[in-house]
């Protein structure tokens, strides 16, 4: 029984693990004001696109909307290069809706942890476990076992990221309309590679802090526990 305690905290601890790496993504996209206008700026991306900043802002703020599922198209009309148009082509069109499903699957997907986590939290009750002492342990080693795959996928990932992300794309799309052209395609122009990297690094230092927060408190409560059983 024991061993099914342990087993249950682990899972508990995966799920809250997705629960924060999720939120941390939600985070950096949706929950940090001008980290876009600083990215554009630090890129230059003003001058690929022939924009202004105020238009180029609005485009993000409606292509956002539309990954979020709060818009139903990606017919955004702007000024570029000093002429109206639409932002967005048909093929760029296509290829976030694919985008756009990964960003609504992952919303699914936290709810579904979530409600994991609250079932696994709910058997350890009804097995009448130990919860305050058997919870933290399996939490820290969860999140430590979670935490050691996400870093070596990140190591293996930062040696080649062109290679992973065109990887990453061939797994998860449906088509090549991912290799955009930045001749024809504004889209690459706004979300050049380096900027991907710059999200990546932010989403990871935010689920770092999240995880530490959390590993830190599981800690706390196993050394009181240990310092009452010793004394």
């Amino acid at each position: 029984m024991k061993a099914v305690h342990y087993v249950l905290g682990v899972l508990f601890a995966f799920c809250l693990m997705i629960v924060l790496l999720l939120t941390s993504v939600e985070a950096v996209a949706y929950w940090t004001p001008g980290y876009y206008e600083k990215e554009y700026t630090k890129y230059h991306v003003l001058d690929d696109v022939h924009m202004e900043m105020e238009g180029l802002l609005d485009v993000t703020r409606e292509m956002m909307a539309y990954l979020r599922g709060n818009r139903e198209d990606l017919h955004v009309p702007t000024i570029v290069d000093g002429q109206p148009r639409e932002f967005f082509n048909d093929r760029e069109i296509a290829h976030m809706e694919d985008v756009r499903g990964l960003f609504i699957g992952g919303l699914r997907l936290r709810i579904w942890a979530a409600v994991g986590a609250v079932l696994c939290l709910a058997g350890l009750l009804f097995l009448k476990a130990p919860v305050r002492r058997v919870l933290p342990r399996a939490v820290c080693a969860g999140m430590g076992l979670f935490f050691a795959v996400i870093c070596l996928l990140a190591v293996i990932i930062s040696t080649n990221f062109t290679k992973y992300f065109v990887i990453f794309h061939h797994i998860f799309f449906r088509n090549d309309l991912c290799i955009l052209d930045p001749r024809t395609d504004l889209l690459i122009n706004i979300v050049p590679e380096p900027f991907f990297m710059d999200t990546a690094a932010r989403i990871a230092v935010i689920f770092g802090i999240s995880v530490a927060v959390v590993f830190a408190v599981c800690l706390g409560l196993i050394l009181r526990d240990r310092r009452k059983q010793k004394s």
